[in-house]
């Protein structure tokens, strides 16, 4: 098997979503998962709510995982502590990147983190450089640098065209978290 490297970015909707699904995917044939979410911070939601469900199915556990990383929304006055977590984060990327315990690991958000200056793209290329030649490595989130979509195998780009938030419709329970 050959691990690749895939990108979800762009404007539109969908790119945790369909990072969940190729996760759900993955974890249906027998391959390990996990999900590390950059920024994300609410912890009740849909997808944490289903992976922690089944982490604790007994044929299940330590084959799928999912993790917060973050304090939500991005706000200046939290910016230090903001960054101080997506470096943890970063971090424990790298350490789960490079365990072997994985076939797939998403960094969901993390393109974001870096729009944010949270993290720099160069850290990110190092880490991809660093990635076991076997796995599966997702990146998702807006505005993906250009060395990033340059070093990847397969990228998704989601294009916003209407939105229900355009209309003054707020987010849903299990459509938008």
């Amino acid at each position: 098997m050959q691990g690749l490297l895939m990108v979800h970015t762009g404007d539109g909707k969908g790119k945790t979503t369909a990072a969940l699904g190729l996760a759900l995917r993955a974890f249906g044939a027998g391959l390990k998962v996990l999900i590390l979410q950059f920024i994300k911070g609410r912890a009740d939601c849909g997808e944490l709510n289903a992976i922690k469900l089944l982490e604790k199915i007994p044929d299940c556990e330590g084959k799928i995982k999912i993790q917060q990383c973050g304090l939500g929304f991005i706000d200046k006055k939290n910016f230090d502590e903001h960054k101080k977590i997506a470096q943890e984060t970063l971090k424990l990327a790298e350490k789960e990147i490079l365990s072997g315990e994985w076939d797939l690991i998403i960094l969901d958000e993390i393109n974001y983190a870096v729009k944010f200056n949270l993290i720099s793209e160069t850290e990110i290329l190092n880490l991809i450089k660093k990635r076991p030649p076997k796995l599966h490595l997702l990146l998702t989130g807006r505005d993906a640098q250009k060395k990033i979509i340059e070093s990847a195998d397969l990228v998704t780009e989601m294009t916003l065209i209407k939105h229900p938030f355009q209309q003054g419709i707020k987010a849903q329970r299990g459509i938008e978290f």
